[in-house]
């Protein structure tokens, strides 16, 4: 018996198909067996050894989708499974309500993560003198790096342990018991640094709410992608960062709510305990949800995948087909991909990550847009917004309400990714965005060479939330979101870790060095620092960050297949001559745009020693 994944020719389903139309549609999907007697056999031996047997004739329907043989002997489908079949094109977003209560309970993650960020960003205007810290131009080195630390401490948490422990707690927990477990970290470091009688004690609970994040970061988007189907996948991965978004809106609310109500020198006290409120809601919905299907195959529990994704799906037939789907694709790989199994160990993982060419091609491109996302400078703006008002001349309540402002548009802002995410692309989104984002960073530095007044007030406020209107739709959301796809089913788990590991990383060394940045070289200076760093940020993007828009999981292969020194001669000696010949020099026989395709692209499990002939 063979399995084929070719899909020659595969036509075109209409906007409203015909069941018969959804049938001859679904002949031409990349899994068939060569015959309807196989196809039978194998059925029944699936859900006989993996406690299925109840529900054989919904999986035999299910194969027949998937089969080449012409369908002609499909059972009768009831209504409600040929009604599934038509909407899950037709109307793609008409989901189970319980799928869209797990995304809702995700997005709770997010409003935690953004919440947290910018809790501090209101302290930081009076929990220094509070702890007797000294700060603003009268500060010692000593205090400026200690503020530093305790600002960058979640950022050095999540990236030196917290993104790490998520791979071994979700092998022995699941997805939501990780969840769960992160969330009860953020919520007891929430309460605590509420109460922080010290500095010291306030470093503790700030990194061990870093951990907590880091736990969830990793695997509340890892969760919702696997519960969500494959025609909005795309829509609902921006999600993690749209509502991580709207918790830093909603944590510059608090902070100028807090101020407000005059709550003194204990403001920064309630600013930090705050992010509490969406952690509680949380901790209980995570159990009303279903178990990650994906988590269950990993373990064998076909039954238990099953019987969790026909929760999330409109029909039993759906899940059964994407459950017998991914089944036959696990029995289809060849011997050679047992290293990359997802039993294997998590050392061998995180070596994979590395000196697999593949997948080592994904890591770079994921490690580059999580870093680019910080060397553009908006976490700075997240964390010392209301810091850099109050010293371009607003007062501490103006200062706030001005970040409160750049919070909403962060949140408004990306909307618009949930449709261009799969038009424009991925990398075009950041590519576009980046060179604007590096003009309006220095135009804000230049800003504060104009005399005080309304005039620069108005002038530096505009261009921030210019910059954070530019930044939203781009580069907010794409790296999480590329992050989770770039790296093959066996590796996503520590992948994701790596990713949100590198982000953090760097989110901590840019916040701890930001305070002395802003004290030697002046807002000014520290603003057309970042604006250089955004143009560093374009050149990595082009030259490591490849396009991933409209790309099955099996195509991706083929994209980070290619070598580096490979992709590298062809944007430098060929994509970027055609760029300046035909955008510059306006030559409209420039010809058409060069791809990189063909003989030079590999398999995912291909001999690694070819990728050094190549090169």
């Amino acid at each position: 018996m063979s399995h084929s994944f070719s899909n020659p020719s595969s036509p075109k389903l209409p906007s409203s198909p015909t069941l018969q139309e959804h049938i001859e549609y679904a002949e031409h999907q990349p899994l068939w067996t060569s015959s309807q007697a196989d196809l039978s056999s194998e059925v029944s031996d699936f859900t006989t050894s993996h406690g299925l047997q109840h529900k054989l004739d919904v999986f035999r329907k299910a194969s027949l989708l998937l089969s080449s043989d012409s369908p002609s002997s499909l059972p009768a489908l009831t209504t409600l499974e040929a009604s599934a079949l038509r909407n899950e094109i037709s109307h793609k977003w008409r989901q189970p309500p319980l799928l869209y209560f797990t995304i809702a309970t995700c997005s709770l993650g997010a409003i935690e993560q953004g919440w947290a960020q910018t809790s501090m960003n209101g302290a930081n205007l009076s929990f220094p003198a509070a702890l007797g810290l000294t700060s603003g131009p009268d500060a010692t080195a000593k205090d400026t790096f200690i503020v530093g630390l305790i600002n960058s401490a979640i950022y050095l948490s999540v990236g030196l342990w917290g993104a790490w422990l998520s791979e071994p707690l979700n092998n022995r927990f699941g997805r939501r018991g990780t969840i769960f477990i992160g969330s009860v970290c953020c919520a007891v470091a929430n309460g605590g640094s509420a109460v922080s009688a010290s500095w010291g004690w306030l470093l503790f609970f700030r990194l061990l709410l870093g951990t907590g994040l880091g736990v969830n970061a990793s695997t509340v988007s890892v969760y919702a992608a696997e519960c969500a189907p494959a025609a909005i996948r795309g829509g609902l991965a921006v999600s993690w960062q749209m509502w991580t978004a709207f918790g830093i809106f909603l944590g510059f609310v608090a902070n100028v709510a807090v101020y407000e109500y005059g709550f003194g020198e204990e403001a920064w006290r309630w600013q930090l305990g705050a992010p509490f409120l969406p952690v509680v809601p949380l901790l209980g919905m995570v159990w009303l949800c279903p178990e990650a299907p994906a988590w269950y195959v990993k373990k064998g529990r076909y039954d238990l995948a099953y019987r969790s994704l026909s929760r999330l799906r409109n029909a039993e037939i759906l899940a059964a087909r994407e459950i017998y789907a991914g089944y036959l694709q696990s029995q289809a790989k060849p011997r050679s991909t047992a290293r990359f199994d997802s039993s294997s160990s998590y050392m061998s993982k995180i070596v994979d990550l590395f000196t697999v060419p593949r997948i080592r091609n994904a890591t770079l491109a994921s490690s580059t847009v999580m870093l680019a996302q910080q060397l553009c400078g908006i976490n700075i703006i997240t964390f010392f917004s209301s810091t850099i008002f109050e010293e371009a001349g607003f007062s501490a309540l103006g200062a706030l309400v001005a970040s409160c402002i750049f919070g909403l548009i962060n949140f408004l802002g990306a909307f618009p990714a949930i449709w261009t995410m799969d038009t424009l692309g991925r990398r075009s989104l950041l590519l576009w965005t980046l060179p604007f984002m590096a003009l309006t960073m220095l135009g804000a530095g230049l800003s504060f060479k104009l005399p005080e007044g309304d005039l620069q007030f108005g002038t530096l406020a505009v261009l921030i939330y210019l910059f954070c209107a530019e930044y939203s739709p781009g580069m907010g959301p794409v790296p999480s979101a590329y992050s989770a796809e770039v790296f093959p089913l066996s590796h996503r788990e520590v992948g994701m870790g790596l990713a949100v590991a590198t982000a953090n990383f760097w989110a901590a060394v840019l916040s701890l060095t930001f305070p002395g940045l802003l004290a030697g070289l002046g807002s000014a200076g520290a603003f057309e620092l970042y604006a250089a760093l955004n143009v560093l940020a374009l050149c990595l993007v082009y030259l490591f960050v490849r396009e991933t828009k409209r790309k099955t999981l099996e195509e991706l292969d083929e994209v980070f297949a290619a070598g580096l020194v490979i992709h590298l001669k062809f944007l430098v000696g060929q994509q970027l001559p055609w760029l300046w010949r035909r955008y510059v020099l306006r030559k409209e026989e420039a010809g058409d745009k060069p791809t990189l395709e063909g003989s030079e692209y590999r398999g995912l499990y291909q001999d690694e020693n070819v990728e050094d002939d190549l090169e």
